[in-house]
């Protein structure tokens, strides 16, 4: 794995989640270098017509862990965007339920990050994995 050519940020330099995120309803539980943790409660809102979790919440809190994981990954001043992921889908999760987002950096360069993402519900049980890379920037917000 490469390093980034300068210190990635600090935990507490990150900003709050976003709008959308907070709408899904996904908490980050813990964010460091090595790995991002965030939670989703699985409520009607985001269910699909069957009952069980929509994919589109799956893949959003995929990216919003993988989001997170690049921003601590790259320097201030520099910002990144998604610009490629892959979803498994290996079973499904039902209302009431929890997911959590485990996500791991497997590649950081000085223009693209790789992260491994595994979602598990509550009995441990793996529902999907992604696999995203992300764009460094050379601009923040």
């Amino acid at each position: 794995m490469t390093v980034p050519e300068t210190p990635a940020r600090r935990p507490e330099e990150m900003p709050g989640q976003s709008n959308f995120a907070g709408l899904l309803g996904i908490d980050v539980v813990s964010v460091a270098p090595e790995a991002v943790t965030c939670t989703m409660k699985v409520t009607e809102a985001l269910a699909n017509r069957n009952g069980a979790l929509h994919g589109g919440a799956v893949m959003t809190l995929a990216d919003n862990a993988a989001g997170t994981s690049a921003f601590i990954n790259i320097p201030a001043g520099r910002s990144n965007t998604t610009i490629e992921s892959k979803t498994n889908f290996l079973r499904g999760v039902r209302v009431g339920d929890t997911v959590t987002a485990r996500c791991e950096p497997i590649h950081r360069g000085r223009t693209t990050l790789v992260f491994q993402i595994t979602m598990t519900r509550g009995d441990g049980k793996t529902v999907a994995v992604s696999m995203q890379t992300h764009m460094i920037l050379d601009w923040a917000r």
